[in-house]
């Protein structure tokens, strides 16, 4: 039976804030399937992507990569996490403050869509 991270929430949500922390993107990307699509506001100044959205691994990868080489600091705090029927929301304090992240999950329990959202 496929795994099911709206079952443990919080577990998936500190799995990802510690990816992050420690600048593994690997790690990051293990919890995203090859074909994700993410999106974000910073993606059209980071890239130049008019439509603010990104598809797949290597795509999202050389977008982090990027950002983790502006931000060398970068941490996440964990505030709160919501869960859905087939996604979660993970709220986070970085370097813009409050944000937010949206996860949409397939059927493997990978993430399939996700989006950033930031404090204005």
């Amino acid at each position: 039976m496929p795994t099911d991270p709206t079952h443990d929430p919080h577990g998936f949500a500190r799995s990802w804030i510690d990816a992050w922390n420690a600048h593994d993107l690997d790690a990051v990307l293990a919890h995203f399937c090859e074909d994700f699509e993410f999106s974000s506001p910073n993606i059209v100044r980071v890239t130049g992507e008019a439509s603010g959205r990104l598809r797949g691994k290597a795509a999202v990868r050389a977008y982090w990569s990027a950002a983790l080489a502006r931000l060398p600091d970068l941490r996440f705090e964990l505030v709160d996490v919501l869960a859905g029927v087939d996604g979660l929301l993970i709220l986070y304090r970085g370097h813009r403050g409050l944000s937010a992240e949206v996860f949409e999950f397939d059927a493997n329990g990978q993430v399939r869509r996700g989006q950033a959202l930031y404090a204005g």
